[in-house]
């Protein structure tokens, strides 16, 4: 898929993975759609990146949102042809413990960001992406999903979190077969340990120690560096169906 001139969505995309593969979307040639909750760090990206970069107010989970972004990224320039989605919560506690049961409700609420959002921007992009002239060898876009290395790797209190990762990397390959037919691809990034605002809420020596973790490179992974997998992908067309994991050959422990 050429990403020059193609317009490109990206959901989560005002900080973190989002906001370093918008950017290397612009850069690259792309209309990007910032997408997003946060309007004040959304608007400033946007007005930031200047030409061929706007902004959409964005909740995952809702519908409604969801198609009015892809429809603004649908006539900004090229047609949307790449969609990135980038946008998730984490939430940490044990199945149960001496305070009793894991509650229900930020379990549910984290299934409904990580999972149930990603597979809204997910369809509702596809569907657009349907409609696209199919180029030369009958591509006609491009989904990339985030997961976590936790959808394989689960630590303990990540039960909400892991649930919700793994269920965007057993949805990859069954999407991927289901659009084949119009010639639309999807693909899910796994990232280990990256320096993103989540982790920013850690103390240093904790960063560090996440960091030092990591067999090679022993340090936490930068946001460009997921933005240059999703533009690979983007551009190698073989890629379909895949989910990579990003991490350093890192394998959490336990704890």
């Amino acid at each position: 898929m050429r990403i020059e001139g193609s317009g490109a969505l990206v959901a989560g995309g005002a900080s973190g993975l989002g906001e370093a593969t918008a950017r290397a979307l612009h850069a690259a040639g792309a209309h990007v759609i910032i997408a997003d909750l946060n309007a004040e760090r959304g608007e400033a990206l946007a007005g930031e990146l200047g030409e061929r970069a706007s902004f959409a107010h964005t909740d995952v989970t809702q519908a409604e949102t969801v198609q009015e972004a892809v429809g603004h990224a649908a006539h900004a320039g090229g047609g949307l042809r790449i969609s990135v989605c980038c946008a998730g919560i984490g939430h940490g506690e044990r199945v149960a413990g001496r305070r009793g049961a894991h509650a229900l409700e930020p379990f549910q609420k984290v299934i409904t960001v990580n999972l149930i959002g990603t597979f809204n921007v997910l369809r509702i992009a596809a569907a657009e992406m349907m409609g696209n002239v199919a180029g030369e060898s009958g591509e006609r876009g491009v989904c990339i999903n985030t997961a976590s290395i936790a959808a394989f790797d689960g630590q303990i209190g990540q039960v909400s979190y892991s649930a919700s990762k793994g269920g965007i990397v057993g949805m990859t390959l069954p999407a991927a077969r289901d659009l084949a037919v119009a010639g639309i691809r999807v693909c899910t990034i796994a990232p280990g340990t990256f320096a993103t605002p989540l982790l920013g809420e850690l103390s240093e020596e904790t960063q560090r120690a996440l960091g030092e973790a990591v067999p090679f490179p022993s340090r936490l992974g930068q946001p460009p560096e997921f933005a240059a997998l999703a533009l690979h992908i983007v551009e190698n067309q073989m890629l379909n169906g895949a989910v990579i994991r990003l991490d350093g050959a890192l394998r959490m422990p336990p704890r």
